[in-house]
């Protein structure tokens, strides 16, 4: 068990924003941030779903896109790219606003998901954010073989995801967010906590 997994403690953020492509290691990582400081995690995959039940293809078309055009996750990576990178854009209005209502409620939750960007966090606000980003496609493509079996080998979505990751990386390091590379995997909790400590220490002017 990582030390991170094994303390608690109150956090001073209200919401931690946990980012990156598909297949970096994120929904682990936020489940052991959440037992560590015993708060609740919302995938930003539940906020996608919730948008698609209760709005039509011509009110958020970005957000539908992947419904209404299945097949364009068979083009080049860098089309589907580009996709992923509208998506995120359209949604962030929606995530912004859960993240405000965690701020102005005071609840901490930690956030994570592929389409979530690093724009509301900020360096000692109530919003704190550490991207992750795997630049190794192979190393994708076997974590997405390990979790889903069944699917076999997928090459094509590894492309997609860490191309996708670079551009999240750039956006995040833009905004100065700490992004973290997921292996090794046996610390990768204890680093991402450490991201967010060092960020809060520096902060208020003292060592982490």
């Amino acid at each position: 068990m990582n030390s991170a997994e094994g303390l608690r403690g109150v956090p001073d953020w209200r919401v931690l924003i946990i980012g990156g492509a598909s297949g970096m290691g994120k929904t682990g990582v936020g489940r052991a941030l959440a037992r560590r400081y015993d708060v609740p995690v919302v995938e930003v995959d539940d906020i996608v779903e919730a948008l698609l039940a209760v709005t039509r293809p011509e009110h958020l078309p970005e957000v539908h896109f992947w419904r209404t055009h299945p097949e364009a996750a068979h083009q080049a990576a860098e089309a589907v790219v580009e996709r992923q990178i509208a998506i995120a854009e359209a949604l962030a209005p929606a995530i912004e606003a859960v993240v405000a209502n965690h701020v102005g409620t005071g609840t901490p939750v930690i956030l994570e998901g592929d389409y979530v960007l690093p724009g509301p966090a900020t360096a000692h606000g109530p919003v704190r954010a550490v991207f992750l980003h795997e630049t190794d496609e192979a190393q994708v493509a076997a974590n997405y073989l390990r979790r889903e079996p069944e699917a076999g080998p997928q090459r094509p979505r590894a492309r997609v995801s860490v191309q996708y990751g670079r551009w999240l990386a750039t956006q995040a390091r833009a905004a100065g967010v700490p992004v973290v590379a997921p292996r090794p995997w046996t610390d990768l909790t204890d680093r991402v906590a450490e991201a967010v400590e060092a960020r809060d220490a520096a902060a208020s002017g003292h060592a982490p």
